[in-house]
């Protein structure tokens, strides 16, 4: 089942992307290829740097609330493999699923590894929803009539994740009870402690800014024109729909970023050529996972060393609230 939801959501991708193509043809894409430039790449990597040294960052804090040491450098080096991967891999969530499931096998729980993966990435998930919602219930954009209901949902999400967390641990046996008890402990750890919780916040809304600064530099280099004000919106909104499983990173991006410009006005061809851009950009600054993936393959070296480094630790009880 899982098999056939994951080949299903890869052709929606796929049929997307035709869509897209079929129906502004080919010119937008040439036409973003053609605006890249050394500056914009330049650009792309420099705020690579910082936004994946942001996740790694997220990523050692929740690991360590969950009982998993992770030194940042280690972090660093397997979240730019993590990046790679997914950019250039269908589904978009290869690199992640290898992440955690390498680093599993190191400290010989593979199940933890997945664990401190899942609820890594969905943190900054739920910090980038919360930021693109307050920017779209104050600028205009194609959907900002719908905010106040997403703001409603998205508030009351928030409310069942702390309770969740705060709960107590339930003596039941049944596989609900297990799973409850398992989830809560997770996000009170590795997620609501003291010294987790601004960090993830603060990680993860960097994170967010730089991709954002990408996508803007990326509309400038396609040739939009507008302000600054006017695109952030129809950025997040793209960026949204990035989370979506790709096909190596397309599909989805370029459908929504065409539909967004062209309800603001700014024209789909111009979204697309935007998008186009912005993936070349994104990908230029993820190379650096292709070093460390090649580096993998001659297990003596530092580099692909230095990846593996994690080690379980034991913490004594109500350390993890220190």
């Amino acid at each position: 089942m899982r098999t056939f939801s994951w080949w299903a959501r890869l052709a929606a991708a796929a049929v997307t992307l035709t869509a897209v193509i079929w129906t502004l043809g080919a010119g937008p894409f040439l036409d973003g290829v053609r605006a890249v430039d050394g500056r914009a790449l330049l650009a792309g990597m420099a705020i690579g740097v910082l936004t994946t040294t942001c996740c790694a960052w997220r990523w050692t804090v929740v690991a360590r609330g969950l009982g998993v040491h992770l030194s940042l450098p280690a972090a660093i080096v397997s979240y730019y493999r993590s990046v790679f991967l997914n950019l250039t891999l269908p589904g978009g969530v290869v690199g992640d699923v290898h992440r955690g499931v390498r680093h599993g096998r190191d400290v010989q729980d593979v199940g933890r590894g997945l664990r401190v993966v899942v609820w890594e990435r969905g943190a900054g998930q739920f910090v980038q929803a919360v930021l693109t919602i307050l920017v779209l219930l104050v600028l205009p954009s194609p959907v900002r009539s719908f905010m106040p209901l997403v703001l409603a949902a998205l508030a009351a999400t928030a409310v069942g994740i702390v309770l969740v967390g705060r709960a107590r641990r339930g003596r039941g046996r049944s596989r609900w009870s297990r799973a409850r008890n398992a989830v809560a402990a997770d996000i009170r750890a590795g997620l609501l402690r003291r010294r987790a919780l601004p960090v993830v916040v603060l990680a993860s809304a960097v994170v967010v800014l730089g991709h954002v600064l990408t996508f803007l530099i990326a509309a400038r280099t396609a040739g939009v024109t507008a302000p600054p004000s006017r695109v952030l919106p129809l950025a997040l909104l793209a960026m949204l729909a990035m989370v979506l499983p790709g096909v190596a990173g397309w599909g989805p991006r370029e459908g929504a970023t065409a539909w967004a410009f062209a309800a603001a006005g700014l024209g789909a061809d111009l979204g697309a050529a935007t998008a186009v851009v912005y993936g070349v950009m994104v990908l230029a600054a993820s190379l650096p996972g292709a070093v460390v993936l090649v580096a993998g393959w001659f297990p003596r070296r530092g580099l692909s060393r230095l990846g593996e480094r994690v080690s379980i630790v034991v913490q004594p009880k109500g350390a993890a609230d220190a």
